[in-house]
């Protein structure tokens, strides 16, 4: 790209700023209005264009045509889920060329479009969208151009790797054809169509873009970069929330070999060094010399669900509807519970930075590059426009772990250090610490049957803190709240319906009577949560589905004709009795201590669809589950890439099993004890389900759906479900092994 193309785009970009205004806030906890503002609070320019188009409508944002070839842009970032091969696909295909013919560059602040965050599984839902719709019609458009030049109809018109050919075998690239085209116009509301049987890319299974580098051992990750000069820094932390720095020996810090820097800053400290070991070993000597005062109260593990509902919250009616039949006196009441979860990431958060020529540039693994420039603009002092945050691949990342505070960790650093790179890499024991959790949560629901046999009255109320604590202001960094002169966190607001936070898919699917559904949001917290895959519909599917097996049993029903028939959407019908058909439910073993388990969601109620079926095996000595087989169906739409749709349900089963059998974050008043991985369990190559099989139901034509995140829930439903069965005992308290029966 020249560098007269390159000052052209950014000068597009930074002109259109204005026009392209986004809040940092989220919504308003209320119904939002499609025209005003979408689900991640963003300000709608565009209310009838497709997915993420609405907010960012002009098509030169997303595609540019040249002699330098074909680049394509995203907002959005690969977490390792396989969305920027799926991303190249949906390009390519309505661009009709092949996917190596297209430049594909993600979320960087001097270049692509705004698309926010990467969660939620929206990234083909919203990006993927407006791929699909702004490369339909940027082709057209260069048929157009086309047209005109050879004075013939458009529709006679065909192409083929970037090249347009006429009747009469003229032959012209998209690059002559673009001279023609203006690209800097808003896209439309409609886009030309395509017979879905017809595509040669969407649908089909190609090779990951990211793995290649991955499995070979090359640079892959923000851990790996390497820049000229480049020097390295340790943090060094309070050793919990809201201690005062009483004393440090700075003097003998700085007079360690290669030491560059000491960086202090109220209770902020920081080393730099030549090279890395000389910046552990320097680290180490910090927290040697540090010492500290205060901290902030740490309740014990063994109460915190007798705690969450004495803190200060404010409740949030979800849902209040209908009216309730003569019941037949068959009811189920519950309390299910969720302890705190961590992230896990297999590669401590990692960050570089770089200040040179007054411009702050960051590479990191954060999902949202936007909102973290504004997050550190803010908090070094600078404008906007002399911060850039660039996403590179994290090893490890999903959800709001330690990505953005490393990230706010380099840039104080960088600026301490102009003109020389800082990489800076978090130890094990300070991401387990210092990363946002995934909130502890309290559910309790009662519900009964009609006379009929049908759910009569639904109760669901539930205790949750944030699980959106992302940046929408400096103090959202952990940083930014350690300096001489600290930053307040915005106020936590939920994220509203039908996305939900805590209360995320805690409406069911089913058919009810009545429905009286709440959430009591937690501001005055224990610990910092936010975003974790599912948010809370992990515990709200898990208790909505062990309702219903319980109501089937007192209905006499099997389970899964009873939620067949309290469903009237035939796509969620369609992936239920597939699961059933392939597991071959109610399928049982004649071994002692076997059960099977079904569940059920629909991710958010409005996006992809999944049933999971489960076969376990109990140790009636240990109490040990084995997962002999999961069965599983999905719908999401129209599939872009099936074997990346099967690698991101596999991955999904494999951490509910996680999250759902063993994982929790050990505390009490002395302080977090999960520090490392002995102190918090994961599931084990050992304890992998035994078979799995994932049958997608494929919906050409119909819009996509996101896959990333729809089976957390179900998988941890039918584990539960099939633990009930194989026990007789319905276990509550998650995870469910017996070294996680608290609360």
């Amino acid at each position: 790209m020249s560098s007269r193309t390159e000052f052209s785009r950014r000068a597009f970009l930074q002109g259109s700023s204005l026009l392209m205004a986004f809040t940092l806030m989220p919504a308003a906890r209320k119904a939002l209005a499609d025209t005003e503002v979408d689900t991640l609070g963003t300000l709608v320019l565009a209310p009838d264009l497709p997915g993420s188009l609405r907010t960012n409508p002009y098509l030169d944002a997303w595609i540019r045509v040249g002699a330098e070839g074909i680049t394509v842009y995203t907002g959005k970032v690969e977490l390792g889920t396989g969305v920027k091969t799926a991303l190249v696909q949906i390009a390519a295909e309505r661009l009709d060329v092949a996917p190596t013919a297209i430049t594909f560059l993600t979320a960087d602040t001097a270049l692509t479009p705004n698309e926010g965050y990467t969660a939620g599984s929206h990234t083909i839902f919203d990006s993927g969208t407006a791929l699909f719709n702004a490369a339909a019609q940027v082709r057209q458009m260069l048929l157009e151009s086309a047209a005109r030049r050879w004075g013939v109809d458009a529709a006679s018109l065909k192409t083929a790797d970037a090249m347009i050919i006429a009747p009469s075998g003229l032959r012209m690239s998209y690059a002559e054809a673009v001279a023609g085209v203006d690209l800097h116009r808003y896209a439309k509301a409609e886009s030309p169509q395509s017979a879905p049987e017809q595509f040669k890319l969407i649908g089909h299974a190609i090779p990951r873009l990211d793995i290649p580098a991955k499995v070979t051992g090359a640079a892959a990750f923000v851990q790996d970069m390497r820049l000229p000069g480049m020097v390295h820094a340790r943090v060094i932390r309070p050793p919990r929330p809201r201690s005062t720095l009483t004393g440090f020996d700075m003097q003998a810090i700085e007079s360690l070999p290669g030491i560059v820097k000491v960086v202090k800053d109220g209770n902020y400290l920081a080393v730099v060094a030549k090279d890395e070991w000389q910046a552990v070993t320097a680290m180490r000597a910090g927290y040697e010399s540090a010492t500290w005062s205060g901290a902030e109260v740490i309740a014990d593990q063994a109460v915190i669900h007798q705690l969450l509902p004495r803190l200060q919250s404010r409740r949030y009616p979800i849902k209040h509807e209908g009216s309730a039949a003569p019941s037949s006196g068959k009811t189920y009441r519950a309390r299910v519970t969720k302890q705190y979860l961590m992230h896990g990431s297999i590669g401590p958060s990692c960050s570089v930075a770089w200040f040179k020529d007054g411009t702050l540039t960051v590479w990191s693994h954060t999902q949202g590059v936007f909102p973290l420039r504004a997050g550190i603009a803010e908090m070094v002092g600078l404008p906007l426009s002399a911060v850039r945050c660039i996403h590179v691949e994290g090893s490890g990342c999903y959800g709001h772990n330690g990505a953005d505070d490393a990230a706010a960790d380099a840039a104080l650093i960088a600026l301490q250090v102009p003109g020389v790179p800082v990489r800076v890499q978090w130890m094990r024991e300070q991401e387990n610490l210092w990363e946002p959790y995934s909130s502890a949560m309290l559910t309790e629901l009662e519900a009964d049957l009609d006379r009929n046999g049908r759910i009569n009255h639904w109760k669901y109320e539930l205790w949750t803190t944030p699980h959106n604590e992302r940046i929408t202001n400096a103090g959202r960094l952990v940083p930014a709240r350690l300096l001489a002169r600290p930053f307040t966190s915005a106020p936590s607001i939920p994220i509203a319906q039908p996305e939900g936070d805590g209360d995320r898919n805690a409406i069911p699917l089913y058919q009810t009577g009545a429905s009286t559904i709440d959430m009591n949001f937690i501001t005055q917290m224990p610990f910092r949560t936010s975003a974790m895959r599912s948010l809370g519909a992990h515990i709200n599917v898990f208790a909505i589905e062990a309702c219903l097996d319980e109501l089937a049993g007192q209905a006499g029903v099997d389970p899964v004709e009873f939620r067949l028939s309290h469903l009237t959407d035939p796509r969620a019908r369609a992936v239920i009795e597939r699961a059933r058909s392939e597991f071959g439910w109610p399928r049982r073993s004649p071994t002692p201590g076997s059960g099977i388990g079904m569940g059920f969601a629909r991710y958010k109620n409005i996006m992809g669809y999944c049933a999971v079926a489960v076969e376990i095996q109990v140790h009636p000595q240990t109490g040990e589950i084995e997962i002999q087989r999961v069965v599983t169906a999905v719908d999401v739409g129209q599939i872009v890439n099936p074997d990346g749709l099967r690698n991101q349900v596999e991955g999904g089963i494999v951490q509910s099993s996680s999250w759902t059998l063993y994982e929790a974050v050990s505390y009490d008043a002395g302080g977090v004890r999960s520090y490392d991985w002995s102190g918090y369990p994961i599931l084990r190559f050992p304890q992998l389900p035994k078979h799995v099989q994932v049958h997608m139901i494929d919906q050409p034509g119909q819009p996509f759906l996101g896959a990333a995140e729809i089976v957390q829930g179900p998988m941890a439903a039918a584990l539960g479900n099939a633990l009930a069965d194989a026990t007789g005992h319905r276990r509550l308290a998650l995870p469910l092994t017996r070294s996680g029966q608290q609360g």
